[in-house]
């Protein structure tokens, strides 16, 4: 399972950056500011170097902020990138949002998919980490973590200890998601060859609910002719006229038998049920975004909305034409950033996607 593998080195060139969003309110417009794209249109990638799993808020300062998994630049691993922009097509790299190993992973380097959620003036991010054990004891797979930052750029500082470990990769992918309907606030995860899990978090955001447990959502289907459901992870859930979405990513982000997708399911409840595409509406499959033209192996999105109210996912995919950073890296693991537009119909989103020509541009309100 190429998850499993660390990724390769990728270099940045050029001080640009992407990333993805958070569900949550965005900071209130300063008065008096007009809607208008910063640019008419953009060409993706939208970041051209390696920032797999790519998550986004909109920060206080009016920035987006993108936080990614880790890489390698100049010779020098990144355990957590951050980057950040006014427009969301430009990006200025930032560095590393977590300088710092926790010491339950210092002597490892397996950093995953951070998400970041701001709440009351602090910084939260969830990630998935490999924990020393793993080096002696085989049967220790990664563990879910938290650190926690007073600026949305860090430095992030983990919290000590990991919130939860197993076998495998069971502990990855985290997504946190706060329900208007009930006030609780939620932590997906997942999978690990089994179902994306919801339970519900503490108040300190740094812990279950005392008595929670985890409901398992989207469990995975061996038989699919399409394979994307044989392994499904990197669950983002966002709130539309009443229904949750659970967009989720399946099968093998990479390598030479990369084979990725994006798939989506939704309920009326954030911990569901939720029926997927496919079984609500007869569709042969459930995916919304998958290879096209020279992107191959898209995947792992999140879902951020633009001031004029348009949803937009953004994602990372492979360059045909450049799968891999260096001549001696494995195929298909330089995954670069883009972002598309999402289209409702009759309830579910619709995507003309990955794009390979210009694309009307977000619209930001003017700094």
């Amino acid at each position: 399972m190429k998850h499993l593998i660390t990724p390769v080195a990728a270099a940045f060139a050029l001080a640009a950056l992407g990333s993805c969003a958070v569900p949550q309110p965005a900071p209130a417009p300063a008065p008096g500011l007009a809607l208008a794209p910063v640019s008419a249109t953009f060409a993706n990638p939208v970041l051209d170097a390696d920032f797999p799993d790519p998550t986004v808020i909109k920060a206080p300062d009016g920035y987006y902020y993108g936080y990614a998994t880790q890489t390698q630049r100049d010779g020098r691993w990144i355990n957590l990138q951050v980057a950040r922009s006014a427009d969301l097509v430009r990006w200025q790299y930032l560095g590393d949002a977590l300088p710092a190993k926790p010491s339950w992973a210092s002597r490892t380097q397996d950093f995953w998919a951070p998400h970041v959620h701001y709440d009351n003036g602090r910084y939260y991010m969830y990630y998935s980490a490999k924990p020393d054990a793993s080096l002696t004891d085989e049967k220790r797979g990664l563990c879910l973590a938290i650190a926690t930052a007073t600026q949305p750029q860090g430095p992030f500082v983990d919290m000590g200890t990991p919130m939860q470990c197993g076998e495998g990769f069971v502990n990855i992918d985290p997504m946190t998601f706060d329900d208007p309907a009930t006030g609780k606030r939620l932590l997906y995860w997942g999978s690990g060859f089994g179902p994306i899990k919801v339970q519900e978090l503490g108040p300190d955001r740094m812990s279950f609910a005392p008595g929670s447990r985890p409901v398992d959502h989207v469990p995975i289907i061996k038989d699919d002719p399409h394979e994307y459901s044989k392994l499904v992870e990197g669950a983002w859930v966002t709130l539309r006229d009443g229904w949750y979405y659970l967009f989720y990513s399946g099968n093998n982000c990479c390598g030479k038998n990369a084979n990725y997708a994006v798939l989506v399911a939704r309920s009326r409840s954030a911990t569901g049920p939720f029926q997927t595409l496919a079984s609500a509406t007869g569709a042969p499959t459930s995916v919304v975004l998958a290879k096209r033209g020279t992107w191959f192996a898209p995947g792992h999105n999140s879902v951020i909305t633009d001031d004029a109210g348009r949803d937009w996912m953004v994602y990372h995919a492979v360059d045909a034409r450049r799968p891999r950073e260096k001549a001696t890296d494995e195929v298909n693991t330089r995954r670069i950033m883009l972002i598309d537009p999402i289209t409702w119909r009759n309830g579910w989103p619709a995507m003309d996607a990955p794009s390979e020509g210009r694309v009307a541009a977000p619209v930001v309100r003017g700094r």
